[in-house]
């Protein structure tokens, strides 16, 4: 049995909501070599359609968890489904603006999302007839979500599917002339990224029991961002390490925490200067910028010889 103190507690609740971010990401970023800045969107889609199906509807926390997971997802597709078929840095682009239209939506749309007012009152997860209501019991399913979450992508990783992910980040002109579909496994990959997110933010949601649309801004997704690049894109473990490494700095340096988002700029340029690859990881963040930006301009080049 474990004894922590409830504020320990909830801080290892927390990171472990972080790493299942974190772990999502970087099966796009890390092992797919495609930057999303805006993965805060789809765990914030996550969080809100549970909360609602479990207010509006009373379905039991598996059933509102899989919704949102699924919702995440679904919205993975139609995002991805256009902007993935881009070279460079457009997706960067265009998931950022995504998780901005996100947000002015669940701040605005008051019939459904009450705004600003947020969402109160969000039920305990109820799983078989056990209602989960102490710290400990959070922190033991937080840790089985974070397991399910290895297994999948650990086995995605190690499969077919996820070799022709790497051949991607490699070099995706390459891995094209070899005959994979480099569409459709990063399609894959956005879609099952979205799907963690959301799953994430369902487990969120019925943690604190109160949403609102501050809870899933363009902030964490740079910090999702950071957690990933300071352990490492490609490593698991490091993705873990990192999570847990920016979670806990700001309660360390709680009188500070407002420069929170100073803090994480301060790690992403240290990182690209003295360690692109990240405390745990081998593949270089400067190399993947690099590919985005030679990407871009090898297409400009190409119009303009059209021209």
């Amino acid at each position: 049995m474990l004894n922590f103190s409830s504020y320990i507690m909830r801080i290892l609740i927390l990171g472990g909501i972080y790493i299942v971010l974190a772990l999502s990401l970087n099966l796009l970023t890390g092992f797919t070599g495609q930057v999303s800045l805006g993965h805060a969107a789809f765990y914030g889609i996550g969080a809100y359609t549970s909360a609602l199906l479990s207010l509006k509807f009373g379905y039991s926390f598996l059933i509102t968890a899989t919704c949102g997971g699924i919702m995440a997802a679904m919205f993975g597709v139609l995002l991805g489904s256009p902007t993935l078929k881009l070279q460079g840095s457009y997706l960067s682009i265009v998931t950022l603006g995504f998780c901005e239209i996100a947000r002015i939506i669940e701040l605005n749309w008051m019939g459904l999302t009450r705004g600003p007012l947020g969402i109160p009152g969000i039920p305990s997860p109820k799983i078989f007839g056990f209602i989960i209501e102490k710290d400990r019991d959070y922190y033991y399913l937080i840790v089985v979500l974070i397991v399910i979450t290895i297994f999948v992508i650990k086995n995605i990783i190690n499969s077919k599917t996820g070799r022709a992910m790497i051949a991607i980040r490699e070099d995706d002109i390459a891995a094209e002339a070899m005959g994979i579909n480099i569409f459709k496994y990063k399609l894959l990959a956005f879609t099952i990224s979205a799907f963690f997110a959301g799953l994430a933010g369902s487990f969120y949601a019925h943690y604190v029991t109160f949403i609102d649309p501050q809870s899933f801004t363009f902030d964490e997704s740079i910090q999702i961002l950071s957690m990933v690049i300071l352990g490492g894109m490609g490593s698991i473990p490091g993705t873990i390490i990192g999570a847990l490494v920016l979670v806990s700095i700001p309660e360390i340096l709680r009188s500070v925490q407002e420069y929170r988002m100073v803090l994480y700029g301060i790690v992403l340029v240290v990182m690209m200067l003295v360690r692109p690859q990240g405390l745990f990881g081998d593949i270089n963040l400067t190399k993947i910028i690099n590919k985005m930006t030679s990407n871009k301009n090898d297409k400009e080049e190409e119009v303009g010889k059209n021209a």
